[in-house]
């Protein structure tokens, strides 16, 4: 059987979990393959809510194995945490949960790193989480100080590594941010007991994964943040850093690219940024504070509100072609049930010239005037609707176009955050 990707379309905070917790019924295994705990992933079953941040989505589906790719960088106080609360919450996770051992790890030293680089009036404040993500990613590049899940296992190794990197990092700490040295003793304990308490979940995850698709088993990728987030394709600097596109599922999982067959993107019916950068539909004053009120739009991670705005359509565009996606995922329709006029942004005027593709330089994005077509909203709840066709004429005529626009079919309409609050196209 073959591997599907779901992934964010847009800027992140699309409703990525709530479309993987769909879509796991018909799965065996999910994956996660980017990212950290930098996103915040919430599902809602029933009167149980969680918000993943380390463990796949599709872990609240009993009898399914999760996994966390060798592409994902593990906070391990994070994932140990949401592991407690799932058994608490009646999800065990025992003999269907695991961790890949190449996996790299974030250490206090990223976070603390992080929020100083963010503050520093020499640096660009990208708008980051302050989860250490970036300096974690940064330490795996340059392949002198990352520390592996492997590692963890292994206390000897870990510490004369800890040692190491940690003296590097106060290094950089004293003399470039002025702050205190990080005391070395207390940051090793507490990872070679992390590393006990994780052990009987690590694993060789891209054996596991290819022998699953060799079994005839259905692999479910599921992504973080979003494909205008990915660190080559975004809008840099304002980017994450990892590939957040269709082909990080591939390095990211530890599986071949010719065994996917479907790449989802699931976009919402409007668009939202959490950070800096340039958001050629944002809405501003009452009309934003508005759409992020209808929408609860605040960050599952930082609690940081959303920058909201009109449906952008050259970032679908651009969403399509990178990742060949092969159906959008439509969420939150239901937001726009009270609003009597919807607008489309469907181009660019910048100066004289008229641009249908998204510009990858952020300083021509910066003077983008978005080109809007207008359509006429709804005023009806939808969020009892099941079958497109009785979606009220102007939804139905809403969603049609976005799939024109985009250049890609729909293939599921979410209507509210509850597993069953799901319209299927196809």
């Amino acid at each position: 059987m073959p591997a599907n990707i779901v992934l964010g379309a847009q800027w992140g905070d699309e409703g990525k979990a709530k479309v993987v917790d769909y879509l796991t019924s018909a799965a065996d295994v999910v994956v996660r393959y980017q990212g950290g705990a930098n996103a915040g992933h919430t599902v809602v079953t029933g009167d149980t809510e969680f918000i993943f941040h380390a463990i796949p989505s599709g872990i609240m589906h009993e009898g399914k194995i999760c996994v966390v790719g060798n592409g994902v960088v593990v906070d391990p106080a994070v994932m140990l945490d949401e592991i407690a609360e799932l058994e608490a919450k009646g999800f065990s996770v025992a003999n269907r949960f695991f961790l890949s051992q190449v996996a790299h790890v974030v250490m206090p030293y990223h976070k603390v790193l992080e929020k100083a680089g963010e503050e520093s009036e020499t640096s660009v404040a990208i708008g980051t989480t302050g989860r250490g993500i970036g300096p974690a990613y940064r330490d795996k590049v340059e392949r002198s100080h990352g520390v592996r899940v492997m590692d963890l296992l292994d206390p000897a190794r870990l510490r004369d590594k800890l040692r190491a990197s940690i003296s590097a990092k106060n290094e950089i700490l004293t003399k470039v941010f002025g702050q205190e040295p990080l005391e070395a003793g207390p940051i090793i304990d507490a990872y070679i007991g992390y590393g006990q308490r994780l052990a009987p979940y690590v694993a060789d995850t891209s054996a596991l994964l290819n022998q699953a698709l060799d079994q005839g088993k259905t692999v479910l990728c599921e992504g973080a943040q979003g494909t205008l987030l990915d660190i080559d394709h975004g809008t840099y600097p304002y980017v994450t850093s990892s590939n957040t596109t269709a082909g990080g599922a591939c390095t990211g999982a530890g599986i071949g690219p010719t065994r996917i067959a479907e790449v989802v993107g699931v976009t919402k019916a409007y668009t939202t940024r959490v950070g800096n950068g340039p958001f050629p539909t944002e809405l501003l004053g009452e009309e934003g504070e508005r759409l992020r009120a209808l929408g609860r739009e605040f960050g599952a991670t930082t609690g940081r509100p959303r920058r909201c705005g009109w449906f952008d359509a050259a970032i679908l565009r651009v969403s399509t072609r990178i990742n060949g996606l092969t159906s959008i995922a439509l969420t939150r329709l239901d937001i726009l049930d009270q609003c009597e006029h919807l607008k489309l942004g469907i181009g660019y005027r910048c100066g004289d010239q008229v641009l249908e593709e998204f510009p990858a330089d952020p300083q021509v994005l910066e003077q983008c005037e978005p080109i809007y077509e207008e359509m006429a909203g709804w005023c009806a709840p939808t969020t009892h609707v099941r079958r497109f066709d009785d979606l009220p004429p102007q939804a139905q005529a809403y969603v049609k176009r976005i799939a024109e626009l985009s250049r890609a079919p729909v293939s599921l309409i979410s209507v509210g955050p509850e597993r069953d609050a799901t319209i299927p196209l196809a």
